[in-house]
């Protein structure tokens, strides 16, 4: 199984960046999402495909038509309102953003959004709390868990690289992960984003073959090679930000060619959930 996401954001929405961090700042950026959007909007219609679109509530004020447009043919799911690090909340700071992203998208599609994604894969261990107020909403599925370590979040010792149940005193999710791979015993993602952009399809493409299962995940800049740079951004930053990026769409249609795909509340429909391994969190 297959699961095709994208993580519906702007090119200037990138996390670790003082001049971007906040969405006052954002005002002072042109927009490129809905040029960026129709673009993989059209490629899926070529391939008959559908996705979930995990959207945040800042592109969904500012682009209701978007949004709509997508809901059409497409799983909108939360990616939060204003895409920040759950280490930079308080737990009613982070009720408060939920709700509202989670309301203006059904405000907007007229559908219950019952998938979420945390900004950055920022969930780690000590944000368990997310999942109970995710079933307070009465959310179904969560995608947050980054198996592996990273710059914020990540649980690196995640004990399922593959469908399972997440169970806590007061939820039990459907949880939907990242999987990884490993290079010189180091543990990475190779699905998505700036590991899409910058690892050879050829492994890429080896690696997909081996699993059963792989959850991937897109954003509309990662096929943008007319996007602005940011100045300042530090060299890693900017390597995982804008490499790759000539190449990165004809690389996303090899991928759809060669591989199905499911959107995330289509893998739901296939999965036997009462077979599923539970973790308990």
């Amino acid at each position: 199984m297959n699961v095709l996401t994208f993580d519906l954001e702007d090119w200037f929405h990138i996390l670790d960046f003082n001049e971007t961090a906040k969405p006052e700042q954002w005002l002072n950026f042109e927009s490129r999402v809905e040029v960026n959007t129709d673009r993989i909007l059209n490629l899926l219609e070529k391939k008959n495909l559908k996705a979930t679109f995990f959207c945040l509530g800042w592109v969904a004020q500012k682009f209701p038509a978007l949004i709509k447009k997508i809901s059409l043919k497409h799983e909108i799911a939360c990616h939060s309102m204003n895409h920040q690090l759950l280490q930079s909340q308080s737990r009613a700071e982070f009720v408060n953003d939920l709700k509202e992203s989670t309301h203006l998208l059904e405000d907007i599609t007229g559908n219950k959004i019952i998938s979420y994604r945390a900004p950055g894969f920022s969930l780690d261990k000590d944000h368990y709390f997310v999942f109970e107020e995710l079933q307070k909403l009465k959310f179904e599925i969560d995608c947050s868990i980054f198996p592996a370590k990273r710059n914020h979040g990540g649980i690196s010792d995640f004990e399922y690289q593959k469908p399972c149940r997440i169970v806590g005193n007061n939820f039990d999710l459907l949880e939907l992960p990242l999987n990884t791979t490993k290079i010189l015993s180091r543990k990475i993602v190779f699905s998505g984003g700036g590991y899409f952009r910058l690892l050879p399809y050829s492994f890429i493409k080896s690696q997909m073959k081996k699993t059963d299962y792989v959850m991937t995940y897109f954003h509309p800049r990662d096929f943008d090679p007319a996007q602005p740079m940011l100045k300042g951004l530090p060299f890693k930053r900017k390597l995982m930000s804008y490499s790759g990026l000539n190449s990165s769409y004809a690389k996303l249609e090899r991928l759809l060619n060669d591989f199905d795909f499911v959107s995330v509340d289509q893998a739901k429909n296939l999965i036997a959930q009462s077979k599923l391994p539970i973790v308990n969190l």
